[in-house]
């Protein structure tokens, strides 16, 4: 829902743009017979090569969708990164379709539709988990111990409330020392929290029972929320990895896409890096240890990490450098705001968000 309220705002302000009025003009409509050249390249899951001479994926989605809008047939073409813009200069294509992020470079060579989808560059690292002595590292983690404290201190929050109320009308559940009733009401607080209700404690004052109604019903979301920081904690400490984010690259192997807008990025913030011509080339790279990370924008190579390295590859959860993907036409092509209009009408309608869910998932 976010990702589709930004892309219509930036959508809104570049329709009237002058770039988008003099392409308007610039040619005559497509004809109901047209039949398109499209470059495109494999990169799921926005192009997937289905291996009987299709392709799927979110960017044929969209092409079929706006082919079908605007009355015209197309043709893929499949080709290398760089020939996606090189082939719109030269005339091969008159729409370069994939997951072509939208840069500044690129926009002196080409045009470019309003951007159909917003991403940012993931980092692939080896999953190699270090077993049971990394389980037994992560009991002994900061992170871990301070979500126990937590989980603790609140226990003993609750049950030293209960014991508050019931300390003088409740003596044979909650009575005795000080130290006796602060236990007893942790005790409650633990087995009220895990519902495992061992029915040996229980309030009977008004002012323990609607200590109790709450705790009862808070202890549900906050289990949730204990329940998965204690196994992120544990999950991440078995990582044998030295990477945890963009700031780590500078001081381990990265690889990148050639010729990819990840390349450019790492070229300006002067980050050592090595190229492959593939994703599968990186992460088979990343398999037998002779890279730490490699670098792309996230959505494709946690696609790719799931389905074919699921054992070997994992990509960090967070994101940056935000990236941009768009729809390629010649400098000056009328194509341009036609194919605008149809994306502002197709970002807005729910089953688009929808499709996109059904290839990436939640």
């Amino acid at each position: 829902m976010i990702m589709r309220f930004l892309l219509l705002i930036i959508s809104s302000l570049l329709i009237f743009s002058p770039q988008s009025v003099l392409a308007a003009s610039s040619g005559a409509a497509l004809q109901d017979d047209d039949v398109l050249t499209v470059g495109t390249r494999v990169v799921p899951p926005f192009v997937i090569d289905n291996e009987d001479g299709t392709y799927s994926g979110i960017t044929i989605d969209l092409m079929d969708h706006i082919a079908g809008e605007l009355g015209f047939e197309y043709e893929l073409e499949e080709t290398g990164l760089n020939e996606l813009i090189t082939g719109l200069e030269d005339g091969s294509f008159d729409i370069s379709a994939a997951a072509l992020t939208i840069t500044a470079e690129r926009e002196q060579s080409v045009d470019f539709s309003h951007p159909f989808y917003v991403t940012g560059l993931g980092i692939a690292v080896p999953y190699t988990s270090s077993g049971w002595w990394g389980a037994m590292k992560a009991l002994f983690s900061g992170q871990f111990w301070w979500v126990t404290f937590l989980l603790v201190a609140l226990l003993m929050f609750w049950g030293v409330l209960v014991w508050l109320f019931e300390r003088y009308e409740n003596k044979e559940e909650f009575g005795g020392s000080a130290a006796e009733g602060i236990g007893s009401g942790f005790w409650w607080a633990a087995v009220t929290m895990t519902t495992v209700g061992y029915g040996d404690k229980s309030p009977v004052t008004l002012g323990g029972r609607v200590v109790g109604f709450v705790w009862m019903f808070a202890a549900i979301i906050l289990i949730s929320f204990f329940t998965a920081s204690i196994a992120s904690s544990l999950t991440v400490s078995q990582l044998d990895s030295n990477v945890r984010g963009p700031g780590d690259l500078p001081n381990v192997r990265t690889g990148v896409l050639s010729g990819s807008a990840t390349e450019s990025w790492m070229q300006e913030n002067r980050i050592s890096y090595v190229s492959f011509d593939t994703i599968d080339d990186g992460f088979n790279a990343l398999a037998s240890e002779r890279l730490d990370a490699f670098v792309h924008d996230a959505p494709i190579i946690r696609y790719i990490a799931k389905q074919d390295f699921s054992s070997d590859v994992m990509v960090l959860p967070n994101t940056f450098n935000e990236q941009y993907y768009g729809l390629a036409v010649p400098l000056g092509s009328p194509l341009r705001a036609e194919i605008n209009l149809v994306l502002l009408d197709l970002l807005a309608d729910p089953e688009w968000d929808d499709n996109i869910r059904n290839y990436l998932g939640n």
